[in-house]
């Protein structure tokens, strides 16, 4: 159960504080107070040198994806300022609240990262009788794809699901579409907000099993005297970007837990709803699942 955040710019790189300003980066970096089982992000920018130079390395088509991933809650890890300067044309933002007592371990820090895609979830994948999906030994996925995550958790079961339909020839969106398709048919009231990078998109989904927030984190919240901030736990939330002539210039969407006014263009998703954006263009735009 966690906090995510995303953007796509129309090529150009830009920073975290550039997107929200200082204050909200701050607000949301503050979050890690609750969300303190780490945080990752994984950030897309063009290559300061051609991966082509001859220096004897082969050229990677994951060149200019910077990955981070750390156990250390955000607000105590100077890497996360640093980071929130370093300009990319996307970029994916995750602050951890473990799952169903799955183990605080390297491997299970977000975002996930394979075949050129990050990944980033919010939710717990578990059944009625509150069994994780990883203890479902015989869920159909093919092993090799699951290992291919680097992750031992749900989230890295759904990061899988969604690989094996891009392995069949789906679209990005589709693909995640189709992923959250099977996995209810087996855990219908679980979350599945998710954020998707690749390196020409972005694809952010709104998908809760239920709206009303889960007493476990009403609790927590409670116990750091936030819980104000819980209602809209669910939530996400999406803004246009534009550059210093008006125009259209990208998109950047965001779990709630941090300022996201109306008036400042900020505006929810619909359950069941994703967002589109190119993060070579800055178009955008939704559709349903």
């Amino acid at each position: 159960m966690c906090r995510l955040l995303g953007y796509a710019t129309a090529g150009f790189d830009l920073s975290l504080h550039a997107i929200l300003g200082a204050q909200a980066v701050a607000d949301y970096r503050g979050l890690s107070e609750i969300h303190n089982d780490g945080w990752g992000a994984s950030l897309l920018s063009n290559p300061v040198e051609p991966a082509d130079l001859p220096d004897g390395g082969a050229p990677s088509p994951e060149t200019g994806t910077r990955l981070y991933r750390s156990t250390v809650a955000a607000e105590f890890d100077p890497v996360f300022g640093e980071l929130a300067e370093e300009p990319a044309r996307g970029a994916l933002w995750h602050l951890r609240l473990a799952s169903s007592n799955l183990p605080l371990i390297l491997e299970n820090q977000q975002p996930f990262f394979a075949n050129g895609l990050s990944f980033i979830h919010n939710g717990d994948i578990s059944d009625e009788q509150g069994r994780n999906i990883i203890a479902s030994h015989d869920y159909p996925v093919d092993d090799k794809i699951f290992l291919s995550t680097g992750g031992r958790s749900d989230s890295a079961m759904f990061f899988a699901v969604i690989l094996e339909y891009i392995g069949f020839g789906f679209a990005l969106d589709e693909a995640v579409a189709q992923a959250v398709r099977e996995l209810r048919q087996r855990y219908p009231k679980s979350s599945y907000n998710c954020m998707l990078q690749s390196q020409d998109q972005l694809i952010v989904l709104c998908a809760a099993g239920h709206e009303e927030t889960a007493s476990r984190v009403v609790e927590i919240y409670n116990r750091y005297g936030r819980g104000g901030k819980v209602y809209d736990y669910r939530t996400v939330r999406y803004r246009a970007l534009h550059d210093e002539n008006g125009e259209p210039a990208g998109v950047v969407a965001a779990s709630s837990g941090f300022r996201q006014d109306e008036d400042e263009g900020w505006t929810a998703l619909k359950n069941n709803e994703m967002l589109i954006a190119s993060n070579r263009t800055g178009r955008f735009r939704l559709r349903s699942i």
